[in-house]
């Protein structure tokens, strides 16, 4: 079996082609044309379709995007202004009228936890969460193997609990929340306040690296913030293992080690013995595999349903 997979975001569309095992045969990116619409972004995709089946026999198609997904119709519960004019279409009946094909749709931090879980950091592991640390925060419960979805498909919003009340205003209209502390971007924003310039997030833990005390300063109170939100979900779900994603968990060990430290500093002694903290192994490549996961569960149980 052969699927066409596609990762929708507000900058780029990640797509390829996997087979059954999650083997990715075929990967690219193309620019979204996200202030066209909706309707032009999923003009995209079935472009993209179109030129994979040149080439592939597909068999299905997964998608894996930003918004709020009600993964059952489909569609888009909800979508930030990145992805304007997203907001209620429904993916799945516009791809399924296009190919003639089953097509799957979810989060693409669902997505990613699931390409973990089938083919990175969390296999044989049936309860765990993922958290991806970016532009915002993602969060994704796994239980039993599968996503757990919350009564309206939005389980997982780690990035909005309230971690200092009052506090920086926040997209969501609240204040305080955790994504504008622990997030990547929240990095970067410390680091051109304390620098009083701009400066990137590799540079940044290069320098620290290097021995720079005030980069790592600033590296270490971000750190404090991102173990601050870990110990909420650590009491609060008790997890064997939490896998962390997004751009920044390429620093490795350097990272993972000074949040390990951290967290465990905040977390009660019975907890600490059964959690391990793990950064993601796949990269943007989990949302690809993660989405087509979905699409071949969802295949199967159509054919259970049938029988």
């Amino acid at each position: 079996m052969i699927a066409g997979a596609f990762d929708i975001g507000g900058t780029n569309i990640k797509y390829g082609v996997l087979n059954e095992k999650g083997d990715i045969l075929y990967k690219s990116k193309t620019a979204t044309k996200a202030s066209e619409g909706g309707m032009a972004i999923i003009g995209q995709v079935k472009e993209l379709a179109k030129c994979l089946q040149a080439d592939y026999e597909l068999s299905g198609i997964a998608i894996s995007t930003a918004g709020q997904i009600n993964k059952q119709e489909g569609s888009v519960i909800y979508a930030t202004e990145s992805l304007p004019g997203y907001t209620g279409l429904n993916i799945k009946k516009e791809l399924e009228m296009a190919f003639d094909l089953p097509v799957a749709v979810d989060n693409d931090v669902n997505c990613s936890a699931l390409g973990e879980y089938w083919r990175g950091a969390a296999q044989g592991v049936d309860q765990f969460l993922c958290m991806t640390l970016g532009t915002g925060i993602g969060g994704a419960i796994i239980m039993d193997g599968r996503v757990y979805n919350g009564a309206a498909y939005s389980a997982g919003e780690f990035g909005h609990m309230t971690l200092y009340p009052g506090g920086n205003p926040c997209l969501c209209g609240d204040k305080g929340c955790y994504e504008q502390y622990a997030s990547s971007r929240a990095l970067e924003q410390r680091a051109q306040v304390y620098f009083k310039r701009s400066i990137s997030l590799l540079a940044l833990f290069n320098n620290a690296k290097n021995g720079d005390q005030a980069a790592e300063m600033v590296i270490y109170k971000w750190i404090d913030d991102v173990a601050l939100g870990i110990k909420s979900l650590v009491h609060i779900f008790n997890p064997p293992l939490i896998v962390i994603g997004g751009g920044v968990s390429e620093q490795g060990d350097y990272l993972l080690e000074k949040l390990q430290k951290s967290v465990n500093a905040r977390i009660m002694p019975s907890f600490q013995r059964s959690l391990e903290l793990k950064l993601a192994q796949n990269g943007n490549d989990a949302n690809l595999q993660g989405a087509v996961y979905q699409l071949y569960e969802y295949e199967l149980n159509q054919k259970v349903e049938g029988m």
